[in-house]
Formats: structure tokens, sequence, C-alpha cells
């Protein structure tokens, strides 16, 4: 047997070897405490911030009569840590409002300035109406848009539903939202102005999301410039707003509310993280003087935990169904409500009152199917269409191409009809079924074609 003779060198690298490691793991274990420390530092700022915030965000005072609006049941319990969570279902008003110099009679001002400015007020017409659930039951969230032109009875005459905000604040808002729902109530409301939008945005990081189209127009009496390209950016507070407030396309408001859509869930997906939870007291020192609700920060902190939790099928995404009133020959343009409609999409998201027996689940053969193609291969489209026609869905057509290549294909159930478009994902034994209202406007579900269907029928057909 020999041995090797030991190197006095070798030694003492490894010597030094054992003293680098045992640094390292000081250093790693300094570190590790740093970050502990910094978290645990974050946490009690936001308990903190939570136990003197147990008061509404209000900066608007309601009556009496006003606050009986909104139901003030206990929305949140507390877990071990004393952080806030949703214990029950919550539906919440959001108003968005854009108000101008001009709007509110400041000659003065706008003259000064030289054009109509942007204003930091809530009092104006609500740009934006959404009611939203967030149910810790179901493990859902409900988001409902209502188009600002919708017709609504507001003190007792025909008027468009954002003129509701402007002869009422949110009282009224509300009482007119939940009469034209049937009746649904509403437990809370949340108003921001245009400014807000952007501030938080902003603080966020900004958001991505996929522009459809190019968005260019100019309003010199507003200086507003909108000038946003087609694709996938990262967009900062500016431009998350030029993308909300552009409409001037072919379905004008409708298309807004789409566009709002696609910003909400990329909102959702990317800015609820859970990182972000403990900054919500920063945020909300940075937009405090652009927002205005009856919500404490205690029940933000928890709405924002939930919904920073939901799976993206569990964002369901609703437009109030309706139709434009003709062919724009009216002295006022209206979005009319269909109250059937309504009534089923109240029962089946909201869990409000019970669906309408005279209208039945549809049948395959008559649900109207809008079929995009988002790929590079042209001929994806026909061979869907004639797919599904086949598997009896003779309603089928080819819409328009959709800009964005998708790996994965969408199936989305334009009017809420989950059911069928979760049948329809069956039959084609691909794709995502999302419930919300970015697809074609004819349509009952529109499929947009992803890569993933040239690879299923390819092995479906060798």
């Amino acid at each position: 047997m020999s041995f090797k003779k030991k190197n006095p060198n070798n030694l003492f690298n490894q010597k030094s070897s054992i003293e680098n490691k045992g640094e390292n793991i000081k250093w790693s274990r300094m570190s590790l405490g740093l970050i502990i420390v910094s978290i645990m530092s974050t946490t009690i700022g936001v308990l903190v911030a939570i136990s003197l915030s147990s008061k509404p965000l209000q900066r608007s005072s309601l009556t009496e009569n006003q606050e009986k609006a909104f139901s003030q049941n206990e929305t949140i319990s507390y877990t071990n840590l004393r952080l806030p969570k949703l214990s029950r279902p919550v539906n919440v008003l959001i108003l968005g409002t854009k108000v101008l110099t001009s709007e509110i009679n400041d000659k003065k001002a706008t003259k000064n300035l030289g054009h109509h400015a942007l204003v930091n007020s809530f009092k104006g017409l609500s740009d934006t109406v959404v009611l939203a659930r967030f149910d810790p039951i179901t493990r859902k969230l409900s988001i409902l848009s209502i188009p600002r032109d919708t017709q609504a009875i507001i003190k007792h005459e025909i008027r468009k539903i954002n003129e509701a905000n402007y002869y009422g604040g949110p009282s009224l808002a509300a009482e007119t939202i939940s009469n034209l729902l049937g009746g649904v109530p509403i437990n809370r409301y949340v108003r921001f102005n245009i400014q807000g939008v952007e501030k938080v945005i902003d603080a966020l990081g900004g958001v991505k999301i996929y522009v459809p189209k190019n968005m260019k127009y100019t309003d010199h009496s507003q200086h507003l410039y909108i000038n946003i390209k087609e694709g996938e950016q990262h967009i900062d507070g500016q431009k998350a707003v030029s993308f909300l407030r552009f409409r001037y396309d072919r379905y004008g408001d409708i298309g807004r509310v789409q566009r709002q859509q696609i910003f909400m869930r990329a909102l959702v997906e990317q800015a609820l993280k859970p990182k972000n939870l403990l900054r919500i007291p920063e945020i909300l020192s940075i937009i405090n003087s652009y927002i205005d609700t009856n919500l404490t920060v205690e029940e933000l902190v928890a709405l924002s935990g939930f919904a920073s939790q939901i799976q993206r099928s569990n964002v369901q995404m609703l437009m109030l169904p309706g139709n434009f009133n003709g062919n724009g020959k009216h002295k006022v343009s209206y979005w009319l409500p269909d109250h059937n409609q309504i009534k089923n999409m109240v029962a089946t998201y909201f869990d409000y009152g019970v669906p309408n027996l005279g209208i039945k689940e549809a049948a395959p053969n008559s649900l109207r199917i809008a079929v995009q193609n988002s790929t590079k291969n042209p001929e994806l489209g026909q061979q869907v269409v004639d797919f599904l026609k086949n598997a009896g869905y003779q309603r089928t057509f080819i819409s328009h191409q959709w800009p964005e290549n998708l790996s994965k294909t969408r199936i989305i159930a334009q009017n809420g009809d989950s059911i069928g478009a979760a049948a329809l994902r069956i039959d084609l034994g691909i794709g995502e079924v999302l419930v919300e209202s970015t697809g074609n406007l004819a349509s009952d579900i529109t499929i947009v074609i992803g890569l993933d269907w040239e690879k299923y029928h390819s092995k479906s057909n060798p």
C-alpha cells in the first residue's frame, strides 16, 4: 500500500477553502437575516397602515340616505398574522372619470392654459363603468363592463348611464346600475380619475399588453396626442391612459370596452402579484388624491390579495348584453340593454335572482361562432370552419385575422356562455376557455386559432 505525500500548499488551499466556506455561510446567514428583517419591517409597515386606516378612504361625503345605496356588512376576516382576508362575496362598483376645465365651467383656467385641461375631480361623466364581484366561495372574479352610452333611467328621465355620477355621485350611480341589473346589491364603490390611472401604473412599474391595432388620434383642444403602435409592449402610465381613452374606430365606445378588458386582465395577471401587496401603503400615498372610495385600506389589501391568487380561467370579463339603437340616424346614440340576457348573466355570474326560463341553453347548431386566425398559415381558418361545421356548428364563419401570434388557441365566450364554450373546447380537443368580451361582436363564441391547432390536427390526421 502506498500513500501520497501531503503537499503543504494543498493543506493551505484546503484551509483557505474551509475558511472561505465559513465566510460564505456567515455572509449567507447575514443576507438571509437582512431579507427577513426587511420583509418583517415591510409587513409591520403594512399592518401599521392597516391598523390606522380602518375608515373609508373617501374624499367625498355622503348623506345618510346616500350611504344606504351600499351594503355595510363586514367583508373581511383576519389570518393568524392579522392580515385581512376576504370573508364573503363583495360587489364593487368602479367608476372612472375624465373631467375637463370646460366641463366644470372653469373658463378662466381654460383661457389661461389655452386648452381644455384635465381636472383632478370625480364629479364628471364616468367614462368607465364596471361592476366587479370578488367571490371567495367560488374563487372567481367576475367583471361586468357597462358601456358609458347604455340607456338608463336617471332621476325619472332617459339618459346615458355615465350621467348618473354627474347628477348624483356614487350613490346615484350605484342605485341606477343596481336597478338596471334587476336589483343586484352593490357593497362598495371606487371612483378614480384618469390622472390616477397614470400614477398607479407607474407606481406598479407598468404593464405588458398586446396592442391589437395602431392607435393614432390628435385633439389640440385637449392637448390629447395618442400614438401607439400595434404589437406587444410594456406600457407606462401615460401610454396606458392613451390606450384606455382611445375610441376613434368604427366600434366607438364598445371597442373601448374591449380594450379596457384587455387592460384589466393584464393588470390582474401581472400587476396584482403578491409582491405588490406589501407596497399598497406606498402606492396609496402616491394616488391618494386621485381616488375616492368607501373601501378601507384593510379591505383593499383583502381584495388585492384575493385577486392576486385567482387563476386566469377564473377571471371572467363580461359586457352588458345589448345592441346599438339603429343606424346612427337617432339624435342620441344609445347602447340598448337586453334585459332577458341581463337577467341570465346576473344569475350566473353575480349569484342574484334566477335565470330567465324563457331562454334555453343554445344548441350547437344555433351558436354563432367567429373564427380568427392568429397564425401565419392562411389555410387554418377555413380548416377550422369546415371542422366545426362537420361537428354540427353550422353558424360558423371566418372573422378578421388576429394580429397577435398565439401559441395556444383561445375559445372566447363573448356573451358569457361558458357552458357552450366548454362544450366547444371538448369538440375541438384543444384551447383555453376565456369568459370575456374581446371577440367578434356578432358572435356568441370567438375562436382565435393558435399554433396548437396545426400540431393537434397533424397528429389527428397523420
